[in-house]
C-alpha cells in the first residue's frame, strides 16, 4: 500500500493494530497459563476481555471510515510476543517467572500506547472526531493495564522474586 497521504499512513497502522490484537489474544491464554500469581492471572485475564474491546473498537473504525477490517501483519508485535515467550518458557523460579511475564507484557503494552496515541492524533488532526474517541478508550485501557502491571510488580511480584536465590 501506498502512503501518498496521512489518510493512508492512519489506515495502514490501523490495519498493524488489528493484526497485533490479535497476535495478543493468541498469547495472553498462554501467559495466564504460566502466571503463578492469583492477582497476575486476574490482571492478566482482565486484560484479555479488554483485548477483546479493542479488537471489536478497531472493526467499528474502519466501518467508520467505509474501510475494511483487514490486517498487515505486526512484525514489531510478533518480535515482541516471541521474545517474551522465550523468557517466560525458561526454567525459572515462580516469581521471577512471573515477573519475566510482567515485563513482556510491559514492553506489549508501552507499544500499544505508542501505536494507539499516534493514530488517535492522526484521527484528532484529520477530523475524525469519533474514531478520536473511540481510539482514545483504547488507549486509556492499555496504560491503565500498564500501571496496574507496575503496581503488581513493585509491590509484590518483584518483591518476591528478590527473595529467590
Amino acid at each position: 500500500m501506498k502512503l501518498a497521504s496521512l489518510h493512508d499512513l492512519y489506515i495502514a497502522e490501523l490495519r498493524e493494530l488489528y493484526s497485533s490484537e490479535d497476535q495478543i489474544l493468541d498469547a495472553l491464554p498462554k501467559m495466564i497459563k504460566k502466571a503463578t500469581s492469583a492477582e497476575l492471572r486476574a490482571a492478566l485475564e482482565h486484560h484479555l476481555d479488554e483485548t477483546r474491546d479493542h479488537v471489536t473498537r478497531l472493526e467499528r473504525v474502519f466501518e467508520m471510515h467505509a474501510e475494511g477490517a483487514k490486517k498487515q501483519k505486526s512484525k514489531g508485535m510478533h518480535g515482541l510476543l516471541e521474545e517474551g515467550s522465550e523468557n517466560v518458557e525458561r526454567d525459572a523460579a515462580p516469581a521471577v517467572r512471573d515477573a519475566a511475564i510482567i515485563s513482556a507484557c510491559q514492553r506489549v503494552e508501552h507499544y500499544e500506547i505508542a501505536a494507539y496515541g499516534s493514530v488517535r492524533t492522526y484521527a484528532d488532526q484529520m477530523g475524525h472526531e469519533r474514531a478520536a474517541v473511540v481510539l482514545q478508550e483504547t488507549l486509556d485501557e492499555e496504560r491503565a493495564a500498564d500501571q496496574r502491571l507496575t503496581d503488581l510488580a513493585k509491590n509484590s511480584i518483584n518483591v518476591q522474586a528478590t527473595r529467590t536465590a
